[in-house]
């Protein structure tokens, strides 16, 4: 009985420490979710999902601006949080919650963005943009949020679309604060034509939308969504699967299709898409 109770004493504390190291790795995977799947048959969009905490703290962010929101020019939606493109009445909506230091976000935009852009150009589709600043909270910085701040003075100039994808095209590592320099998102706007104005340079230096931004980000958190990028067509999250089926180009074309059936085709014309 005693090497029986030994042994029983042994087993619970092999159990106890699987169940510490379970605990450790789960914490070590929070910030990971699901690696994403084939995109044009030979793209992998492998990437891991960044899983913030809803109720994480932004340290680079936190009582940044305590004044008033300024929403962005044609802002859109539940107080004025999301930034739309393509055609007011287009038949579909796809929702979109972004970091701009989020590298999925990067990876999704850099894989889906010529398929969304021609989505919106055909009338198919129109996406909400909503940002958040979820890496500021974790990493620290302010990136996140200044770089959410420019989008936003460029979309008070009907640039957001352009400006939105050179920012993607030209992120820097997830922890490399580097868009927390004004001056550095200064120079990137340069790469959309127009964009580069004194009233522009005003907007970004002043941090115009800061308090816009940080009420976005507060949105995302009490919106219980588990990491960036989130995209939701017509509320049905689609990412990185709808069902049992993979987001590749292919399929979000599907998907589109298959949620206008029906529908009347949209009549305004859209807004320019990045380039």
């Amino acid at each position: 009985m005693s090497e029986k109770n030994q042994e029983g004493k042994r087993a619970a504390r092999d159990r106890l420490i699987q169940q510490r190291e379970q605990l450790k790795a789960r914490e070590r995977r929070r910030r990971t979710l699901i690696v994403s799947t084939a995109v044009v048959g030979v793209l992998a969009l492998a990437a891991v999902v960044g899983v913030i905490a809803a109720n994480s703290g932004g340290k680079g962010s936190k009582d940044k601006a305590s004044g008033p929101a300024v929403a962005p020019s044609g802002a859109t939606g539940k107080d004025s949080l999301a930034i739309q493109v393509g055609a007011d009445d287009a038949p579909s909506t796809l929702t979109i919650w972004e970091d701009f230091r989020c590298p999925v976000c990067a990876q999704f935009e850099n894989a889906f963005r010529d398929t969304i852009h021609q989505l919106e150009q055909s009338k198919q589709l129109k996406v909400e943009y909503h940002l958040a600043t979820l890496i500021d909270g974790n990493l620290g910085g302010s990136g996140s949020l200044k770089a959410a701040n420019a989008a936003a003075c460029a979309q008070d100039v009907g640039k957001f679309s352009a400006y939105h994808d050179i920012l993607y095209r030209n992120q820097p590592q997830e922890a490399d604060d580097a868009f927390g320099d004004n001056s550095k998102l200064i120079d990137l706007s340069k790469k959309v034509d127009g964009l580069d104005t004194p009233a522009f340079r005003s907007c970004v230096e002043d941090g115009t939308h800061d308090s816009w931004v940080q009420k976005s980000d507060k949105a995302f958190r009490d919106g219980g969504f588990q990491g960036t990028p989130t995209a939701l067509l017509n509320g049905q999250s689609i990412f990185p699967k709808k069902g049992n089926e993979p987001i590749t180009v292919a399929n979000l074309k599907k998907w589109v299709a298959e949620a206008n059936k029906g529908k009347g085709k949209a009549t305004a014309t859209p807004a320019p898409s990045g380039s």
